[in-house]
């Protein structure tokens, strides 16, 4: 079974300073019908003004994963972790027990758009910690690359849940096409281009929901970023 869920029907919130599309329910927004997938619980397209960002403030019990798409996110944290977010980085925070944190975009005229990710841990109350890496663009031209994963295989940053999440560039005749396990959640996020998946045509901000499906086909992309989570049912 294959849901599609389009960029326009997202939540969104204009704070001035923030302006962000929610996947699925977060903060004001609250649907019923779209509270996560699996243990994928927060996919947000966050775009942020320059000179401005999220002031100190904590989580526990989440795995946050940031992916920069433009700009540049400048990450601060109770753990003494300091560090600069750029397009093709990507960050994991595990929240654990507890971790205070901020955010911010230090541009004076760019704005910083990424997405801010959120998967339950399989387990509450670990050590809160911190990764970040970048992944080229080679590595993830016409095919997907693995960037976050339980065991952190293939040089992937390590995520304390039961999912994985790969990231894919996408442009004319390139297409790659994956076996799937039926018995697990897929959830296709295109952040940016056009692409069509499993013979759907997807814009920018749309998603694939697919359910009990056994291939993945990636194909047709025009100038196409692609997330691709695996999810624990």
């Amino acid at each position: 079974m294959i849901t599609l869920r389009k960029a326009v029907d997202r939540g969104h919130a204009d704070h001035g300073w923030l302006k962000s599309e929610h996947s699925f329910s977060f903060a004001d927004y609250y649907d019923p019908a779209h509270m996560g997938v699996g243990n994928l619980r927060v996919v947000n397209e966050d775009r942020i003004a320059p000179g401005t960002g999220f002031g100190t403030h904590g989580h526990r019990d989440m795995e946050i994963v940031s992916y920069v798409l433009e700009g540049a996110l400048a990450h601060r944290d109770s753990l003494g972790n300091e560090g600069v977010i750029r397009p093709g980085d990507v960050q994991r925070m595990s929240a654990g027990t507890g971790v205070r944190h901020s955010e911010f975009n230090g541009s004076a005229d760019a704005t910083t758009h990424f997405l801010q990710i959120w998967f339950l841990p399989a387990r509450a109350g670990i050590e809160p910690g911190y990764e970040q890496q970048h992944f080229d663009t080679a590595a993830k031209r016409g095919r997907l690359a693995l960037i976050v994963a339980p065991d952190g295989r293939d040089g992937a940053l390590t995520i304390h849940a039961d999912a994985t999440l790969a990231a894919g560039l996408f442009d004319g005749a390139e297409r790659s096409e994956i076996a799937l396990d039926p018995a697990r959640i897929v959830y296709v996020q295109l952040v940016r281009g056009a692409l069509q998946v499993n013979g759907r045509a997807l814009g920018a901000g749309d998603a694939l929901r697919l359910d009990h499906e056994s291939r993945l086909i990636l194909e047709s992309g025009r100038d196409a970023e692609v997330l691709v989570f695996d999810l624990a049912p």
